[in-house]
């Protein structure tokens, strides 16, 4: 994780912009991202620990070019965090399965705080198509997958439901591909 800066740090909102350093936000202003930030990110990905006088001298530029990289990327929500990634299989729970639920009209708020309060729930997502919400789940057996849907369909503005078990993962849940082509183009 990178090292909390000081308030008068170089990169930092209140200190002037590194000698070389855009003042615009990474990739122009736009969505997009450039070859450095796809580099960043990369760097930070492979090496979650690793801090920012590390990858200035990794990536052959200025620390507070780094830093001033790291704090827009983090502004504009491309970075989120830079906690541990816990495979829930590890600490007890290997049994993954995704919720297809159709929700009474006007209770989407009330469902997804009724959710919020599960801990087996790990993400929601709201959907079209069949269903309205769709969310993943982890249990820690079979047998504890059925007392985790209840405790998820056990709310009265969930009206149906359909799981889905997962048996095999691939392709897990991965972000550079798709970084590596943003910062292509």
């Amino acid at each position: 994780m990178p090292p909390a800066q000081s308030p008068s740090s170089p990169g930092s909102p209140d200190s002037p912009a590194p000698q070389g350093a855009s003042t615009t936000p990474a990739g122009g202003g736009n969505d997009s991202i450039d070859a450095l930030d796809g580099r960043l990110i990369r760097l930070l990905a492979e090496e979650p620990r690793i801090g920012v006088l590390e990858c200035s001298r990794r990536l052959q530029v200025a620390r507070g070019t780094v830093q001033a990289r790291l704090d827009r990327l983090q502004a504009k929500g491309v970075i989120g965090g830079f906690g541990p990634e816990v495979d829930p299989a590890a600490i007890g729970y290997p049994v993954t399965a995704f919720a297809t639920l159709e929700i009474s009209q006007g209770q989407g708020a009330d469902v997804r705080a009724h959710l919020a309060r599960v801990p087996e729930v790990l993400e929601l997502h709201t959907i079209t198509g069949i269903g309205d919400m769709l969310v993943r789940i982890v249990a820690r057996s079979n047998a504890d997958l059925q007392r985790v849907i209840d405790r998820v369909v056990g709310f009265d503005g969930i009206v149906r439901s359909s799981t889905a078990i997962v048996l095999e993962n691939p392709v897990p849940y991965r972000i550079l591909p798709l970084v590596d082509q943003a910062a292509a183009e």
